[in-house]
């Protein structure tokens, strides 16, 4: 991460906002514990970028939702009643759902497009979305800095590290989990 801010200077930034538009809350603590550590980031040009880009990215998901959503849904049975209840859940609690739903790791753009699709209106998400956006980046530009300036370089190296090897072990085990439990290893296991 270091030799890609030092190499990429500018276009750094655009690459984080590339990134915060599709997804982007391990880049964005990344960045930002690098340039505690290093200086060679910005954090408010860093915020300013992951803000932009995750609010693009939610946009055009909700765009695509409202627009080819309801037709696809339409093939599924049941999809109809499902939709209608997505629309009274976003009556009831749309603000809230907006400014929350990037906070869950994965959720981001199916729930951007949800609300596409549940025809909530677009000035309304817009508007929630705009503020969702730059509280999810704050939060993690300030996180990713104060992390970095409380564990110091060093300590923060090892913690990433730690982090890497944990997220490994847990994809290496569900996926040895899941082959033990595959139709094709319980047949294998049988007389």
């Amino acid at each position: 991460m270091t030799h890609f801010w030092a190499e990429w200077g500018g276009f750094a930034y655009v690459a984080a906002f590339l990134w915060s538009f599709f997804e982007g809350e391990t880049f964005v603590l990344l960045a930002a514990a690098v340039g505690r550590s290093t200086r060679l980031v910005d954090p408010w040009l860093l915020f300013a970028c992951v803000w932009l880009g995750s609010f693009a990215g939610d946009q055009l998901w909700f765009a695509l939702g409202g627009r080819f959503g309801p037709r696809i849904l339409r093939r599924f049975a049941g999809a109809e009643r499902r939709i209608a209840q997505v629309h009274r859940v976003l009556e009831r609690y749309g603000a809230l759902f907006v400014l929350s739903y990037r906070f869950a790791y994965g959720v981001r753009n199916i729930a951007a497009a949800a609300c596409g699709v549940a025809g909530m209106n677009r000035t309304r998400f817009a508007l929630l979305n705009l503020a969702a956006a730059g509280i999810w980046a704050a939060t993690f530009v300030a996180c990713g800095w104060w992390i970095a300036a409380w564990l110091g370089a060093r300590w923060m190296y090892r913690l990433l590290g730690g982090i890497g090897l944990v997220a490994m072990l847990v994809i290496a085990w569900r996926a040895w989990r899941g082959r033990l439990s595959s139709p094709a290893a319980s047949n294998a296991a049988a007389p």
